[in-house]
């Protein structure tokens, strides 16, 4: 009963930037959970190492590079993998970026990378994935990767926070609009993380202070401390939680 739980054998997954840190964790995580996974990432060498990492314990990954911010992109990526997969049951909208930047120094061009991979390419990829959900008539799950910084106001981070922000309450529109769908739509928010995005603001001193400052547990995140989370969230065991934002954070925002 307890295994069952949290069992997703038979489920096709999809993991949007998959290629290392985070995305790649979840994405070998819900593979051991027993989901055939679809892997997104920009750099196609990235994302073959994660599907060749899945493949030899019987995983079953399907690698797929695009550039999600390129919005005509989306509905090819979606087809695509409906047909490798045999349809899509689990999207984790994964793809993001952050660009520190004093409020004073951003630039338009700042403010639309950033904005259109963390906000604009996760609402287009859910509707796409969402439409094909609804023609499957099987229900399914959307998880949003939030962050911390969308419940909290950071220096030199404005435009990420905002973001953030936006992915939030997308998730509980979300919610609320899919849910005659049997489609679950919940996020998580992350704390401070090491990964190869971070490690060149891990050498700053005064940034791992900062960092460490609220946390209540006194160490960084790895990637694999939210694989659990995100398997609970796609798993039998929340069927009941939808339009929720789990907070993965050592206490951060406590």
């Amino acid at each position: 009963m307890q295994s069952s739980l949290f069992d997703l054998t038979g489920k096709k997954a999809v993991v949007t930037g998959a290629g290392r840190g985070i995305g790649k964790a979840i994405a070998i995580g819900l593979a051991g959970a027993g989901a055939a996974l679809g892997v997104i990432s920009r750099t196609k060498r990235e994302i073959e190492e994660v599907a060749e990492a899945i493949r030899p314990n019987g995983g079953i990954a399907e690698p797929y590079s695009a550039d999600l911010a390129d919005m005509e992109q989306i509905p090819k990526v979606v087809k695509e993998l409906e047909h490798r997969l045999g349809g899509i049951d689990i999207l984790v909208n994964n793809a993001g970026t952050n660009i520190p930047t004093d409020i004073l120094d951003f630039t338009p061009e700042i403010w639309d990378r950033i904005i259109n991979l963390n906000m604009k390419s996760l609402f287009f990829m859910s509707q796409a994935v969402v439409k094909l959900m609804i023609r499957q008539s099987r229900g399914g799950r959307i998880i949003n990767i939030s962050s911390q910084a969308g419940s909290s106001a950071l220096a030199k981070r404005s435009v990420y926070c905002a973001s953030k922000a936006g992915v939030n309450l997308l998730t509980k529109c979300m919610a609320l609009e899919w849910a005659p769908y049997k489609i679950l739509v919940n996020a998580v928010a992350p704390a401070f993380t090491v990964t190869e995005m971070t490690k060149k603001f891990m050498e700053d001193p005064g940034y791992l202070d900062f960092a460490l400052a609220r946390n209540l547990l006194g160490r960084m995140g790895q990637p694999e401390d939210y694989v659990g989370a995100v398997v609970y969230l796609a798993a039998p065991a929340s069927s009941l939680v939808t339009g929720h934002i789990l907070l993965v954070d050592a206490g951060w925002t406590v």
